[in-house]
């Protein structure tokens, strides 16, 4: 089977993408169509579009469907919240929960990203540090990331990049 070149591995609501139906992109998510209208009744609420979670293929991150070495450029913003404010709500709708076992899931998906990441290949990963500091985070992956930026100031996003080493599997 031929796949698209890039992967968003779990594509949520397509928030940051300015184009979320790029047609060179591949959306996943564990979670099958759903929306949810976000209205609570106050100014900046009022009258917005429904959120939509609408992959194209239902498929979780932990373990893909993909042959090794399927994609050139990969997205990987997994849920960043399993406690406190962010595990209710419009973020809990939009991004998913993290479980208990979130490192092991979070090592998993690093390993398949990299598993159908072609050699020379980028992976970008988001991650935002509200609960979980990013350096517990990038010690559940052996891959040494090329770069990164931080932005917010509350609840600090950071994006990290990587280039696969051109070593076939």
């Amino acid at each position: 089977m031929k796949y698209k070149k890039v992967l968003d591995a779990c594509c949520g609501s397509r928030m940051f993408w300015f184009d979320n139906q790029d047609e060179r992109t591949l959306f996943i998510d564990i979670r099958e169509k759903c929306e949810r209208i976000v209205d609570i009744g106050t100014h900046g609420t009022i009258g917005r579009k429904p959120i939509v979670v609408n992959p194209d293929l239902v498929a979780d991150f932990r373990k893909m469907p993909f042959e090794n070495e399927t994609f050139y450029h990969i997205v990987f913003d997994p849920p960043h919240f399993y406690k406190g404010a962010g595990a209710t709500g419009k973020i809990a709708f939009q991004y998913g929960l993290l479980k208990e076992t979130w490192k092991d899931d979070l090592r998993k998906g690093f390993a398949e990203c990299f598993r159908v990441l072609k050699p020379n290949g980028t992976l970008i990963f988001k991650w935002c540090e509200s609960e979980i500091p990013l350096k517990e985070v990038l010690a559940l992956t052996d891959n040494k990331p090329l770069y990164g930026h931080r932005s917010g100031k509350k609840a600090m996003t950071h994006w990290v990049a990587f280039i696969k080493s051109n070593v076939a599997l």
